[in-house]
């Protein structure tokens, strides 16, 4: 039988009434803005499973929508998220809908729409305050959030990891996981890089300004 933390049972310090549908949404939506381009002209909201029927009655809405403005689940500016995004002029819609079966119950995915392109992150709340992103932009990923995370997106090559690898260890920096997923079709690699400790602006910079990635990112929650 598997062993729980007492965090884990009573959840984090959050706006309620409900872990999985306040604090790991909020913490969902966190992400996803610090994964995507700030200056979007309207987010979307899909919600996925009980997200789409019990999101009004249980402040999920409130807090996506803290979670997009980079609210942590304690702050009690959640509770007037709606108040906050419209004077911010906001533009946000929400639209249940079925993202199919095989993601968990809480899901929801964030759609960024640009001047002239949209970008998407699809997370699920998993219990006890916790999530996991399991899609960027349709390249399945599979972090949590719980440690300083670099993002990479290449068409497949030799050498990224043992570069990034280097950099890090040069830097004095520890890899607490590395995982990297293939889109067979596109050949396209995600590598996801969880840290020990935050990176300082000079390796972030020597890590994120290579030709060689379509997409590089730093995500601090």
């Amino acid at each position: 039988m598997k062993e729980y933390g007492s965090f884990e049972i009573l959840g984090p310090i959050m706006v309620g009434p409900s872990s999985s549908h306040t604090a790991g949404a909020c913490k969902i939506a966190r992400v996803a803005a610090k994964i995507c381009p700030k200056n979007y002209k309207k987010v979307e909201f899909y919600l996925h499973g009980s997200f789409a029927y019990t999101y009004k009655g249980h402040g999920t809405d409130r807090a996506l929508l803290g979670g997009i403005m980079g609210f942590e689940t304690y702050d009690d500016s959640i509770r007037y998220a709606y108040e906050i995004a419209n004077e911010k002029n906001i533009n946000y819609e929400f639209i249940p809908t079925d993202l199919g079966e095989n993601y968990h119950p809480n899901t929801v995915k964030i759609n960024f729409i640009y001047d002239d392109y949209c970008e998407y992150v699809i997370g699920s709340s998993i219990g006890g305050g916790n999530m996991i992103i399991v899609d960027i932009n349709g390249i399945e990923v599979e972090f949590d959030g719980k440690f300083p995370t670099l993002l990479f997106q290449y068409p497949e090559q030799k050498g990224v990891i043992a570069t990034v690898s280097t950099i890090l260890s040069d830097n004095g920096y520890n890899i607490e996981s590395i995982n990297t997923k293939k889109d067979v079709l596109t050949n396209i690699v995600t590598l996801t890089v969880e840290l020990d400790r935050k990176l300082d602006e000079e390796v972030s910079k020597r890590l994120l300004d290579n030709p060689r990635y379509m997409t590089s990112k730093y995500v601090e929650v």
